[in-house]
């Protein structure tokens, strides 16, 4: 008998490659993959779930799951989204996925994501100043940038409401963040 965390990672590595190789997958697949990403513990593993997912339904509606449980999702499910965030970024190649249709075409528009980035900093920021939770925030806080540059100006706002009581608070990482993001010009 093997461990269940190597089992589940043996499951996981079979279950990766099939997924990969076809060209769509059934709609009942979509909310598994992205649990499924969402509760493994390892930033390095998830990607198995996410990747698959954003071949065959688009980096667009993966990235929106995992806002959705940024949002609403509890403190575990947060930290789970920002770990799988970033296998949302995964490289997108026509020979990597049968997702691509003939001569390596795909529809731009499953993969557009400027604004949904846009609502992920949004989500972050609205999840660093209401957690309770000091990890919680030390999470969303390593996927924040520092750059005033790096967040539209719907969020300028926002991100300055955020950055005023984390000059001052008790924590010295959120208090660096705080400064850096100063340093920066924010």
């Amino acid at each position: 008998m093997e461990p269940k965390d190597r089992h589940a990672r043996h499951l996981a590595h079979a279950v990766r490659k099939p997924l990969l190789e076809r060209a769509s997958l059934s709609e009942e697949w979509f909310a598994p993959l992205m649990a499924a990403a969402v509760y493994d513990p390892d930033p390095s593993f998830c990607r198995w779930f996410v990747e698959p997912a954003v071949y065959a339904f688009g980096r667009r509606r993966v990235m929106a799951a995992l806002i959705d449980y940024l949002r609403t999702g509890t403190d575990a499910e947060r930290a789970g989204a920002v770990r799988a965030w970033y296998s949302a970024h995964v490289p997108l190649r026509a020979d990597r996925s049968p997702a691509y249709g003939p001569g390596g075409v795909r529809d731009p528009a499953l993969d557009e994501a400027r604004d949904i980035k846009a609502a992920w900093l949004e989500a972050s920021l609205r999840v660093f100043a209401e957690a309770t939770d000091l990890q919680m925030r030390h999470r969303v806080l390593l996927d924040l940038p520092t750059s005033r540059a790096a967040y539209p100006p719907s969020l300028h706002e926002l991100l300055e409401s955020t950055l005023a009581p984390a000059r001052v608070h008790p924590d010295p990482h959120v208090r660096r963040w705080a400064a850096a993001a100063d340093h920066k010009g924010v």
